[in-house]
């Protein structure tokens, strides 16, 4: 794989071609960090994936095509994109309502709630449920120490005018005070907060499921030609810690019978300020 060239959709799997019943997405999540930090079972492999950034991935596997047997429970504000266009079956916005304030999130517990109530709801149709964590903000102890995501951590400074841009631009720039790997052990906690959720619903929902990612996430890796060293997930980059994504195929005994119903309503689109609100909050502006 060459580095930092323009990524193509020849270069990873479009995951609506893959056998799956449920297919749970942790944004933003490293093939290595998975690895290390993952209790769940199953079998783990690394797939490439279409995108370096969310709005990447959404599009390459989405945006064109027509998944009438599908259900996708969203808590990233790029699925905004999809709505009104007839891609799936249903697009429970669970950015909408489910936002925690005080996060500047949607915790993973209301995404495993609104994943195993979409399954009710719709028994006959696949479920694709994407998670915000290990993206930030980071929610865990560790995390809200950490100035970002307009969260105040124990490093913030009222004259600091740096800490409202997003947590890895002033990483790229120099412009944090955190340490780097305080930041890599809060982004390690964001994910083991949402294992147990991913778990809940391998426990509660029929059928095979798997997990995956939109993309990965840089800590510090250098970029080629020039060599600067790199943070979180620009769009458009080729390298291993952003495309070389966890593919765990969790242990199933049954599959849900699934078919393809024409879309039964359309989601509302989310207010022009409220979504760029949340944009910010985590870290796309």
């Amino acid at each position: 794989m060459k580095l930092n060239r323009k990524l193509s959709e020849k270069d990873g799997i479009h995951v609506m071609d893959q056998d799956w019943d449920t297919l749970i997405l942790l944004d933003g999540c490293r093939f290595d960090t998975f690895e290390k930090c993952s209790w769940l079972d199953g079998d783990l492999t690394t797939v490439s994936s279409l995108g370096s950034h969310s709005s990447e991935f959404i599009e390459r596997n989405f945006a064109d095509g027509q998944y009438h047997d599908t259900v996708y429970v969203s808590a990233n504000p790029h699925a905004e994109s999809l709505k009104g266009e007839g891609v799936f079956h249903d697009i429970v916005d669970v950015l909408d309502w489910g936002w925690d304030e005080e996060l500047r999130t949607v915790p993973p517990e209301t995404m495993a709630e609104a994943t195993i109530d979409a399954a009710e709801e719709y028994p006959h149709k696949r479920i694709i449920s994407h998670f915000m964590q290990p993206h930030t903000p980071f929610i865990g102890d560790t995390g809200r120490r950490i100035t970002h995501a307009g969260l105040a951590g124990d490093e913030s400074s009222s004259d600091d005018s740096s800490s409202e841009l997003s947590l890895w631009v002033r990483l790229r720039y120099r412009l944090a005070t955190e340490d780097p790997a305080a930041i890599r052990e809060a982004y390690e906690e964001n994910l083991e907060i949402a294992l147990p959720h991913v778990q809940r619903i391998r426990d509660s929902i029929a059928g095979k499921v798997v997990v995956s990612t939109d993309h990965g996430n840089m800590f510090g890796e250098r970029m080629r030609p020039i060599p600067a060293k790199m943070w979180g997930h620009p769009p458009g980059l080729t390298h291993p810690s952003l495309v070389r994504v966890p593919w765990l195929v969790m242990p199933h005994e049954t599959r849900r019978e699934t078919r393809a119903d024409v879309p039964s309503k359309t989601t509302e689109t989310m207010d022009d300020s409220e979504m760029e609100e949340r944009l910010r909050a985590l870290g796309y502006r």
